[in-house]
């Protein structure tokens, strides 16, 4: 079904089910999958997804751009992982002890990831950042670590970015620097002293309602100089770039390897896992420290997991979503010069974020996104979205439709602007 202006359904359907939310989840959703802080008009709930389509509880078809916020790396319900976790759930999912796709998910990693000599299993991102901490400290001995101004490293109190809750305890040992400043990891690092444990980093600056920014080779590189100087851990939280960008690592590239790194999202194309993979310096530290959770061994995703990396090594699905983030950019781009509209695309290509200049207060972002959401694109106007290997030709085609009729609305709001001022 496609999107229409009569969201008389959308809304009695969606509410409905917020409204009984509310009374029974605090704030009525939790964490960033709430929509409360999106333009209105957007769903909370969602019916069914398939490929790189959504449909609301109307049945309103989306071509999505969020992919989950990140899980989604080759299509929602993608057949080969499906399968292979349908195999696996007949044999078992959660047994008293791990099934041996465990052990064959770990060789995967371990021969995939050029850094890696080990693995752990969690389940989210905040338990992998954290446990690359509490290793990081246990083989160092050292307290200290440096984490960049405004980088998201998860929700445990010694990250997350609420101060509800949170004590100055918690942070006591949490040192700030600037993400692509070498003078200032530097002046940080310094602070640190001889109780640097680690510095912590995320594969390219994606802090929200910011311009994304790739790391330098003069950053990356100075981070690995210091972290080898001080023998403290260089830990890069791939959580949300990993299995995306490279999988070997984001900072592959750069030819610069982590100590410890923190994995999720995209590892098992939407099944609950996460990883923590490391260099046998720190195999010992991961020996010693206690880190656990009653699902950590389910077996359903890690068959999940091997079914993705392979894929994705196989398919070279990684590329293809490159292929398209390059199409929708330059498609992006012609269109905001036939609107005379200012936008700025930053981040990688398959991690978009889209920007208006001179627009703080995300009135012509809000106003973009909405009128996209009418015409069936499912965008964010100040997180980076994700692109997956299900977006083929036709889908990118299609949200450059809906983004074409959304700039002329963006447009014909900002002459109302230029006009009202001229006036004034």
């Amino acid at each position: 079904m496609a999107p229409d202006d009569s969201s008389s359904r959308l809304l009695s359907q969606d509410e409905a089910l917020r409204a009984r939310a509310l009374k029974v989840i605090p704030g009525g959703m939790w964490g960033h999958m709430n929509v409360a802080r999106l333009p209105p008009g957007y769903p909370q709930f969602f019916r069914s997804a398939s490929g790189c389509r959504l449909r609301d509880m109307a049945g309103t078809e989306y071509v999505d751009l969020m992919c989950g916020y990140g899980p989604i790396v080759l299509g929602y319900g993608d057949p080969d992982v499906e399968a292979a976790a349908t195999a696996q759930r007949g044999r078992g999912d959660l047994m008293t002890g791990p099934a041996e796709c465990q052990i064959e998910l770990a060789e995967l990693v371990v021969e995939t990831i050029p850094h890696a000599d080990w693995v752990l299993f969690a389940k989210n991102g905040t338990d992998a950042t954290t446990a690359c901490v509490t290793i990081a400290r246990a083989g160092t001995q050292r307290r200290k670590v440096l984490v960049a101004k405004g980088s998201y490293h998860g929700a445990a109190p010694w990250c997350t970015p609420s101060l509800a809750g949170v004590t100055a305890e918690d942070r006591a040992h949490i040192l700030h620097f600037d993400y692509n400043d070498v003078p200032s990891l530097e002046l940080a690092a310094d602070e640190a002293g001889c109780d640097l444990a680690a510095v912590l980093v995320t594969a390219f600056k994606h802090d929200v309602r910011r311009h994304q920014e790739a790391p330098t080779p003069a950053f990356t590189h100075a981070v690995r100089r210091i972290c080898n100087a001080a023998g403290a851990a260089l830990i890069l939280d791939d959580v949300r770039a990993g299995f995306r960008l490279h999988t070997g690592g984001s900072w592959e590239p750069y030819g610069v390897r982590p100590d410890l790194c923190a994995w999720s999202k995209a590892i098992a194309n939407g099944h609950p896992l996460a990883a923590v993979t490391g260099t046998d310096r720190f195999r010992d530290a991961a020996q010693q420290v206690y880190v656990t959770g009653s699902f950590w061994c389910s077996a359903v995703p890690m068959a999940a997991a091997i079914a993705t990396i392979k894929k994705l090594r196989a398919t070279g699905a990684i590329a293809t979503m490159e292929a398209m983030g390059h199409r929708l950019r330059d498609g992006l781009e012609a269109q905001a010069r036939a609107h005379d509209i200012r936008l700025r695309q930053t981040g990688p290509v398959q991690m978009p974020m889209i920007m208006f200049e001179d627009d703080p207060d995300f009135v012509l972002g809000y106003r973009f996104v909405q009128e996209a959401l009418r015409r069936g694109a499912y965008m964010h106007p100040w997180h980076n979205m994700f692109l997956c290997a299900a977006h083929q030709a036709d889908d990118i085609d299609r949200v450059l439709e809906a983004t074409n009729e959304a700039l002329k609305q963006v447009a014909a709001l900002v002459d109302r602007r230029q006009s009202a001022k001229a006036v004034q």
